[in-house]
């Protein structure tokens, strides 16, 4: 194992992580091997101090400019200026990083958070960043679209409608956000699923010099419920009781076994804070000490802003704060060497 930085490949370009190509895969697995001999990196599997990186939803859809949920934050390029360090991180720190695990916000049309989903009384969906109420529901305002309910699922309309108000109900007895309708975004088979170029390059690259496997987690395809989180959907039981969906044990259990555990991705303020929260929860029901060994990469990581619409910069913030104050360590990747060796 390379304890020390290494330099970062010249084929990594900063100033193109906001584009997106095909990876060589050939030729950048031919170039990892000689640069493991030329470093001496050892594989994963000899490393004394396990250390994970789980890269949260570093996908076209949250990182692309001009895609469908590109997150920005205040600045206005917060996901390319994000990867751009967290590619460098990758590279620099190769030798130490034992296994990567990306998760992957996968969606179809019709579901709970999308337009297509809801109408009101004159059949027009809402436009994306409605916030979608009890009251509104249990008003008939916004109602489940008719015409998708066989597609959905088994439930006739009226079971649609009745969970459609539960959900909005949970979300409210929960503290969650108010349900979102998002633009279609992270669509199964298309070019918004994927992961960002230059991110996908940093992961190959750094499976085929370490040798080891890197991890994809898809979250968000279930019709019935949110899953900001990669571990825990935002609702797991519908209005009868039953179990819709259920929390990510296994994954639950790989990230803890880790030594250490870096966080990165987008975006700050949803799928990475609710990801956070709900690892927390689990650390705190085995041992609160275990807090200990989480790293937040907070240069890696942006909140939603939508400009003259909503802006959840100060719920990031806090959350992030709250994390610090459970043990977990707020860091920066420039400042590595001071934390992760």
């Amino acid at each position: 194992m390379n304890t020390h930085q290494l330099p970062t490949p010249t084929f990594f370009a900063p100033s193109k992580v906001n584009e997106i190509w095909r990876v060589p895969y050939e030729q950048r697995a031919q170039e990892a091997a000689s640069w493991a001999q030329e470093y001496n990196i050892t594989p994963a599997s000899k490393d004394k101090i396990r250390i994970g990186l789980l890269l949260i939803d570093v996908q076209n859809t949250f990182c692309i400019p001009g895609f469908e949920l590109f997150v920005g934050g205040r600045s206005g390029t917060g996901a390319v200026e994000d990867n751009a360090r967290l590619c460098e991180f990758i590279y620099r720190h190769l030798g130490v990083i034992s296994a990567i695990a990306a998760t992957m916000d996968t969606h179809t049309a019709m579901q709970i958070f999308h337009p297509v989903f809801w109408v009101n009384s004159s059949g027009t969906h809402p436009a994306p960043a409605t916030l979608i109420t009890p009251d509104e529901v249990e008003q008939g305002i916004w109602k489940v679209n008719p015409a998708v309910a066989a597609s959905i699922s088994s439930k006739d309309h009226q079971a649609l409608q009745n969970h459609a108000l539960h959900y909005v109900n949970q979300l409210t007895h929960h503290g969650k956000y108010p349900l979102t309708v998002w633009p279609y975004h992270a669509m199964l088979g298309g070019i918004s699923h994927a992961l960002v170029s230059a991110v996908e390059e940093a992961v190959f690259f750094h499976t085929i010099a370490r040798n080891t496997q890197a991890r994809f987690e898809i979250k968000g395809n279930n019709p019935l419920t949110e899953n900001y989180s990669v571990l825990h959907p935002e609702v797991l039981t519908g209005v009868d009781g039953r179990a819709i969906a259920r929390k990510n044990t296994e994954l639950i259990q790989y990230l803890l076994e880790f030594d250490k555990l870096i966080i990165a991705g987008q975006a700050k303020s949803h799928c990475v804070a609710w990801t956070i929260d709900d690892l927390l929860t689990e650390i705190k029901s085995v041992n609160s000490s275990l807090a200990q060994k989480i790293y937040l990469l907070e240069n890696c990581t942006s909140p939603v802003v939508i400009p003259d619409v909503v802006d959840y910069t100060e719920q990031a913030e806090a959350a992030f704060e709250r994390f610090a104050a459970a043990g977990m360590h707020l860091v920066k990747s420039s400042e590595a060497g001071d934390w992760l060796l």
